[in-house]
């Protein structure tokens, strides 16, 4: 029989119907066309842990979910009853390989406390005779039910069949090891705000509670074990960013210098904006077209005390210059443009299911439109970094040899190209979601 896996701690946890209720909704949410993100966001706030562990493990699980669901369901009772037996399947199903911070729970315990919250919603109350025979029906067969659907590519890999079509063209070499790294779930790493602390002192800190730590790269910290950010010493002092060791390589590829003007593009939430400024005393205009996310890195500059009259945010369409730029060129601009995100599904498991297949060119249409815009501000002998957190070459490669055609006066130069996903047992550097880069300089 399998055990069931979920979130720790379980003392701390508030009752395990609450949560697979919760998390059922998120599930549902995203069915629906919302991000995790914007759900937990409303989620409350004692519910919010432990039903973002049981989102995102539902999410990565998915895909064989709906595939069992479907054979113990013959006819729905509705989407939430549904939702809710999808999250208990996830926990059901075998695993010789658990999540971190995934400890086990009985499995006739899931069963009940499954069978519970839907005994106390009334809509569902009148299933729970339904969800209970079905679960225990998984524990009975869960062999046979597993193999009826293990040929199914959105079963067997957990993402939409469009998507792992698209890597087998794209990556023959390599789709299978991507497809099996985007479940891993990713570290949590850090970047040293220079400004306030250093490497050592933070690694200081954090060993004098017990957080063990390992430096990468120039100003990365990669966390053993992850926590909750605001929990980590010299959150509130701006000693670190949350950032991922791929998109750490992004501000010093522009070699940022006192004085230089610099826009940044897209720039929530404000990683990048903030490496840059860490880097060198700025004039910098950071855009974004989202006024809420704008928000977002006015208060990560707060927190970090980067933020100086030099530094202006405004809100604007990067593509529609009319509306924001002045006519004075910049030195360098980084253009992070919108993309899929297929790149970082290992943090945010939900982009596979919150996709469709007609997204990527869509998405493709945008970005070279954006990037032509942009390259009419730079500077002759300026620089301009184009970036996605995506895997798929139609935003990447393609994307970038596309603009060298439109563009001859831009000439390209060394940068990493396409930087793909590597799971868990890599060097911590090497443990990098998946990005594109493509620098390029504006000769004459």
């Amino acid at each position: 029989m399998p055990q069931a896996a979920t979130p720790a701690s379980r003392a701390a946890q508030p009752p395990l119907s609450l949560l697979l209720l919760s998390a059922a909704d998120a599930v549902l949410a995203v069915q629906q066309g919302r991000s995790l993100t914007e759900t937990l966001a409303r989620t409350d706030a004692a519910l919010r842990p432990g039903t973002q562990a049981l989102g995102f493990h539902a999410m990565r699980q998915l895909g064989w979910a709906d595939a069992v669901a479907d054979l113990l369901l013959r006819k729905s009772p509705g989407a939430r009853l549904a939702a809710l037996l999808r999250v208990a399947l996830t926990l059901l199903k075998p695993s010789a390989d658990p999540l971190p911070g995934m400890p086990f729970y009985a499995a006739h315990t899931v069963v009940n406390q499954a069978v519970q919250a839907a005994a106390g919603e009334r809509k569902l109350a009148p299933f729970k005779g339904l969800l209970n025979a079905c679960l225990r029906r998984f524990l009975r067969e869960h062999e046979a039910l597993d193999r009826a659907v293990g040929d199914t590519p959105r079963a067997r890999w957990n993402h939409p069949s469009w998507w792992v079509d698209r890597l087998q063209a794209d990556y023959p070499d390599d789709w299978v090891r991507l497809l099996e790294a985007a479940n891993v779930p990713a570290p949590l790493m850090l970047r040293v705000n220079r400004r306030r602390a250093t490497r050592e002192q933070v690694l200081q800190a954090f060993g004098a509670e017990g957080i063990a730590a390992e430096a990468f790269g120039q100003a990365g910290l990669v966390l053993a074990v992850p926590r909750p950010v605001m929990q980590l010493p010299g959150y509130a002092q701006g000693w670190w960013s949350v950032q991922d060791a791929g998109a750490q390589r992004a501000a010093p590829l522009l070699a940022p210098r006192d004085g230089m003007r610099v826009l940044d593009a897209c720039a929530a939430p404000g990683g990048k904006t903030a490496h840059l400024l860490e880097l060198a005393d700025l004039d910098l205009l950071a855009l974004d077209v989202d006024c809420a996310r704008l928000e977002r890195v006015e208060q990560n500059l707060e927190r970090l005390g980067l933020r100086a009259p030099r530094v202006a945010l405004r809100q604007a369409d990067a593509a529609d210059l009319d509306a924001w730029w002045d006519g004075r060129p910049f030195d360098a601009v980084l253009a992070d443009v919108p993309c899929t995100a297929s790149g970082i599904v290992r943090r945010h498991p939900d982009i596979r299911w919150l996709r469709r297949a007609e997204d990527v060119a869509r998405t493709a249409r945008l970005q070279a439109g954006i990037a032509d815009a942009l390259w009419r501000t730079v500077a002759p002998g300026g620089m301009l970094l184009y970036a996605t957190c995506s895997i798929f070459p139609a935003e990447g490669q393609a994307q970038a040899e596309a603009f060298q055609a439109r563009h001859p006066q831009a000439l390209r130069l060394p940068a990493p190209g396409q930087l793909l996903p590597v799971a868990i047992g890599a060097t911590p550097a090497a443990q990098h979601d998946g990005f594109f880069y493509a620098l390029f300089a504006k000769q004459g």
